[in-house]
């Protein structure tokens, strides 16, 4: 005896059928296109990683920027300019030199040229902000729990440095010689440098570095010269016109 089957199988001859009905019914239907690019707020679509690399990277700046200057940004042209070329191709925007005299905003521009670079949403950013005492206090010996020398490899090596407050260290062999080897390691490997200084950077033809080298040697003459790109800053001093 054939063995019962199962309450709602269907046989051969009954799927055989029901398929030639559809066939003769026209039921049948080619799968369409399945758009599968993804939208502005999808992983895959590139804005996404735009703005996932920019949020990134404005994490890095904001944990390396004081509080003071947390609001930074860059409202100069021509910093604004280096800024673009330094996000552009971080090897081509050499040195930027920003002097001027107390309180007119050189810090709060670099911070902010800085932050610039971060908002363009690079796929690497890395930086170090540090006033000139602080550095070569921590690159004396016993100045850093990690080193002397492992403290100026990574002001040479780092992607993006600002040294702030040039010219306010006390000088000595010492100090002359650490600023060569950041300075000569940056420019052989084609990377970025901002210092701020309240000297005088420009000789009398305006082109070249000169109080600022004649303070920190002669050796970073040339380099200065031919890689640093100076911006003076003029004008009252912001900071009494918030104190008032």
């Amino acid at each position: 005896m054939a063995e019962p089957q199962a309450l709602g199988a269907i046989g051969p001859s009954a799927l055989a059928r029901i398929m030639a009905g559809i066939r003769d019914r026209n039921l049948t239907q080619e799968a369409g296109p399945v758009n599968q690019t993804p939208d502005e707020d999808e992983p895959g679509h590139p804005r996404y990683h735009h703005r996932a690399r920019a949020a990134f990277a404005l994490s890095r700046w904001n944990t390396a920027v004081p509080h003071r200057y947390a609001n930074a940004t860059t409202t100069h042209p021509d910093i604004q300019a280096w800024a673009d070329r330094a996000a552009a191709n971080i090897h081509d925007a050499g040195f930027l030199v920003i002097n001027g005299a107390i309180g007119t905003g050189k810090t709060h521009q670099a911070y902010g040229a800085l932050r610039r670079i971060a908002a363009t949403g690079p796929h690497r950013f890395e930086m170090i902000a540090v006033t000139a005492p602080d550095m070569y206090g921590r690159l004396r010996p016993g100045g850093s729990d990690k080193g002397s020398e492992h403290e100026l490899k990574q002001y040479a090596r780092i992607q993006l440095l600002l040294l702030d407050d040039i010219g306010t260290e006390k000088l000595s062999e010492f100090t002359e010689e650490a600023t060569y080897r950041i300075v000569n390691a940056r420019y052989n490997s084609g990377l970025p440098l901002i210092i701020t200084t309240n000297l005088l950077v420009r000789d009398p033809a305006g082109s070249r570095a000169s109080d600022l080298v004649g303070r920190l040697g002669d050796r970073l003459a040339s380099r200065l010269a031919q890689a640093a790109h100076v911006v003076t800053l003029d004008g009252p001093d912001l900071r009494r016109q918030d104190a008032s």
